[in-house]
């Protein structure tokens, strides 16, 4: 199975990168641009099936160290079970 987790700032905290890239995007001439939030994505290859355990150790995971729980939200999506 495939599993791409998303980190994103949280939507109260500042992100200055995100900020930059709108700026340059509107510069390029992208108009009605509302906001830019600027994250990563960690994908994962998993030879394990879909679980409520393996859901559980995926959260610790995030929360732990694929994510900053005090600046950061993440969200993973699980395919190819």
């Amino acid at each position: 199975m495939k599993i791409k987790v998303f980190v994103t700032p949280k939507r109260n905290v500042l992100d200055p990168q995100g900020a930059a890239v709108g700026h340059a995007l509107e510069s390029l001439g992208l108009k009605g641009l509302k906001g830019t939030r600027v994250g990563k994505v960690i994908e994962l290859e998993l030879d394990a099936p879909d679980s409520p355990q393996l859901r559980a150790q995926l959260d610790r995971l995030c929360g732990e160290l694929l994510s900053n729980p005090v600046i950061e939200d993440y969200r993973y999506e699980i395919t190819g079970r």
